[in-house]
C-alpha cells in the first residue's frame, strides 16, 4: 500500500516553507547570493511574512537577479541600473502595508545608486534593503566595485589602489535607525538579522559579505571566503523572538539585552567580548572606524533607533493605502481647486 501523504508543517499564518520557494538559481555553483535567498526564504517563513503583501525591489547585477529566486508570489520589480530606491519609495507610499524587501549589489549600491541609496537613508523608508557586497562587478568580469578595500587583489593579480566606501560606515553618518552587517555563509547570525531588519519600522540597512566564487575567492581578496572567516569579529550572539511567542531566555542575569522592535518582537542580543550597546551611535561609529582600521569585518546588528519615525509617518499617509482611494477622494473639487489657483496669484 502506498505511504499516506505527510503534511508539511506550516507557520503562524498556515504556509510551509515551500510556499517561499522561488525560480531554480542560475546563478554560479557556491555562489554566496544562493546561500543569501536561502536564508530570506527561511527568515520569512519563520515569522510568518505574507507572500502576497511583500513587495521585492532590485536593480542590476548578479545581486539583482536573486528576488526571481524567493518568494514568487510577492510583487516584484526589476529596477533600471542605480534606480531601485526611486522605484521602491513610489511603490511603497503607494501601498505602506506591503513588507518592502529590497535586493542590490555593491556595485548597484555604491557606485551608480549611491545617490539614491543616501536618500533612501535620509527619508527612513520602511524597507529591509540587503546589499549582497562581493567587491567586484560579477555580470562584467570581474573588476573592483567601490567597496574594495585597498590593497585586494584581483584574480590575475592588480592590486586595488583607491579606499573603499563602507556602506554601513556610511548608513550610520546618515543616521540610518538599523545597521547590521553579516557574512553570507553565516546562518544562525543573518537569519535573526533578517526577522530583525522585517519587523523594524523604517530603513534596515544589511551589508551581507557575499563571497564570488568565479572572480572573488583566492587569496589576497578580503571578500574571499578564507579572508571573512579568519577576520570576522562578531559583536554578539543574536536571536530572534516573534511577537506571537512568548519571550523567554535562558542565560544568566545581564547576559541578555533585548532590543524591541515596532512590532513587539524582540532582538535578543547576547554579549560576547564586550558590553556592546546597539543603541550607541557613538559606540557603533567608533567600532566601525577602529575594525576598517584593523582591516576586520566587524558584524552583527551595529546599531538600532526604533523609536525613529519611518518615511510613511512622516508623510502622515492615510490608513488606507493611496492605491485604494477612489477617485472621489483623490480629485480636488472645484472650489479646492480655485483656491489652490488663487494661492499662486498671490
Amino acid at each position: 500500500m502506498p505511504k499516506p501523504a505527510v503534511n508539511p508543517k506550516v507557520n503562524v499564518i498556515g504556509l510551509s516553507k515551500a510556499d517561499y520557494g522561488g525560480a531554480p538559481t542560475t546563478l554560479c555553483p557556491g555562489c554566496g547570493h544562493n546561500a543569501i535567498s536561502g536564508h530570506v526564504i527561511q527568515a520569512c517563513y519563520e515569522v510568518g511574512v505574507d507572500p502576497f503583501m511583500m513587495g521585492k525591489f532590485s536593480g542590476i547585477g548578479c545581486s539583482s537577479k536573486t528576488p526571481a529566486y524567493f518568494i514568487s508570489k510577492a510583487h516584484a520589480f526589476n529596477a533600471c541600473h542605480g534606480r531601485m530606491p526611486s522605484v521602491a519609495t513610489g511603490a511603497m507610499v503607494a501601498n505602506h502595508k506591503l513588507t518592502g524587501l529590497a535586493v542590490s549589489g555593491d556595485g548597484d549600491t555604491a557606485s551608480i545608486g549611491i545617490g539614491q541609496f543616501v536618500h533612501l537613508i535620509r527619508r527612513n523608508l520602511d524597507l529591509v534593503y540587503i546589499v549582497e557586497n562581493n567587491g567586484v562587478y560579477g555580470l562584467t568580469k570581474g573588476q573592483f566595485s567601490a567597496t574594495a578595500d585597498l590593497g585586494s587583489k584581483l584574480k590575475k593579480g592588480a592590486e586595488n589602489p583607491f579606499e573603499p566606501i563602507d556602506l554601513c560606515g556610511l548608513a550610520l553618518e546618515l543616521g540610518c535607525s538599523f545597521v547590521a552587517r553579516s557574512f553570507s555563509g553565516d546562518k544562525k547570525q543573518l537569519v535573526p538579522l533578517i526577522q530583525a531588519a522585517l519587523s523594524h519600522k523604517g530603513t534596515a540597512i544589511l551589508d551581507v559579505i557575499s563571497p564570488c566564487v568565479t572572480f572573488n575567492d583566492h587569496e589576497g581578496s578580503t571578500k574571499s571566503y578564507d579572508y571573512v572567516k579568519e577576520n570576522d569579529q562578531p559583536l554578539q550572539e543574536i536571536d530572534y523572538i516573534p511577537h506571537f511567542e512568548e519571550i523567554e531566555v535562558d542565560y544568566e542575569a545581564g547576559d541578555v539585552k533585548n532590543v524591541q522592535l515596532h512590532d513587539g518582537a524582540y532582538v535578543a542580543l547576547k554579549k560576547l567580548e564586550k558590553d556592546y550597546d546597539p543603541t550607541n551611535l557613538q559606540e557603533a561609529l567608533r567600532l566601525s572606524h577602529e575594525a576598517r582600521q584593523n582591516h576586520q569585518l566587524l558584524t552583527g546588528l551595529l546599531y538600532i533607533n526604533p523609536n525613529k519615525p519611518s518615511f510613511d509617518q512622516l508623510l502622515n499617509l492615510p490608513e488606507e493605502g493611496l492605491y485604494g482611494l477612489g477617485a472621489d477622494t483623490l480629485r480636488p473639487s472645484a472650489e479646492q481647486f480655485s483656491a489652490v489657483m488663487k494661492g499662486f496669484m498671490g
